[in-house]
């Protein structure tokens, strides 16, 4: 069986035009060409992939033989891929990176992180999107390291002389616990008493190196990397803790959790920071992305 030949891209877009225009003449029209070279366009094409694509008896206009429309479904992905490949090339050319990597810290409230993913993607959808969720300290390790590109991140409290960073926006922490916990049940909460009860403590993973304790007073305390355990865990009722008010806010409304007032612990704002490397100034893109964050903590 004789292999099939190598078609070229101009071949298969004016395959595709003939089959989205329903004739050879108005594909010609489409694509400024004379009706003799689609026709030559489509016999090459033929010849090469060793097949009919089209049956052109007992009808006027060209109709897809069975061969011809499976043809079709892969010379469509391969126009596409063709498209993309011109789009992130030009972009290229323009200076706008390839890809992005970014890096956000879990307590940035997940609708800012969904409304700047989603608008990044049509500003620029050609730049490859590349996400991390870390807690913490984490977040500026990732930077540093060039793992990340830009990092949107709190719990920075000193200057980092190798990042540049940019406030863009806070979240109130309140301690919390579940209605049946001791602190919840005392009123008022005696000083010192948040002590002596377990508090449950965001901290980073493994691999990475812990910064200072944020708003740690327990003698006791569990520390776990997922604010969604955290989160489990406190409306369990095994423990205290401060958590984002947005990720608790309906909690709160349906007494599901109650506000502790802690003399010691009274919560307050965690402050976010977008930061990248001095060395590594960020692109359109990315100081596009910055800015979006920026933007929303109006």
């Amino acid at each position: 069986m004789a292999e099939p030949g190598f078609p070229t891209i101009d071949q298969l877009r004016v395959f595709l035009t003939v089959v989205e225009t329903g004739s050879f003449t108005a594909a010609a029209k489409r694509l400024k060409r004379a009706v003799s070279a689609i026709s030559y366009a489509i016999a090459t094409l033929e010849h090469q992939l060793g097949i009919a694509l089209f049956d052109r008896e007992g009808s006027r206009t060209p109709v897809l033989t069975k061969a011809g429309a499976a043809v079709l479904a892969k010379a469509s992905v391969v126009a596409v891929g063709v498209d993309d490949l011109r789009a992130s090339v030009r972009s290229l050319l323009g200076g706008i990176e390839a890809e992005i990597t970014l890096v956000v810290d879990v307590m940035l409230p997940s609708a800012r992180l969904v409304d700047a993913a989603q608008a990044f993607e049509a500003t620029f959808p050609t730049v490859k999107l590349r996400l991390h969720v870390e807690a913490l300290s984490a977040v500026a390790q990732l930077v540093r390291a060039g793992v990340a590109t830009v990092g949107v991140g709190g719990g920075i409290h000193a200057t980092e002389p190798d990042l540049e960073l940019i406030h863009v926006g806070d979240v109130d922490l309140i301690p919390v616990a579940a209605p049946g916990h001791p602190l919840a049940l005392a009123s008022p909460v005696p000083a010192g008493a948040a002590r002596r009860h377990r508090q449950l403590i965001l901290t980073v993973r493994s691999p990475f190196s812990e910064g200072p304790d944020i708003g740690v007073f327990a003698a006791e305390g569990w520390r776990m990397v997922d604010l969604g355990a955290k989160h489990a865990l406190l409306l369990a009722g095994v423990g205290w803790g401060n958590m984002p008010e947005p990720n608790i806010r309906d909690d709160l409304a349906a007494g599901r959790l109650v506000r502790l007032e802690l003399p010691e612990a009274t919560g307050g704002l965690y402050s976010f920071q977008a930061m990248y490397r001095t060395d590594t100034p960020p692109g359109p893109a990315a100081a596009w992305l910055i800015q979006r964050f920026a933007d929303q903590k109006g």
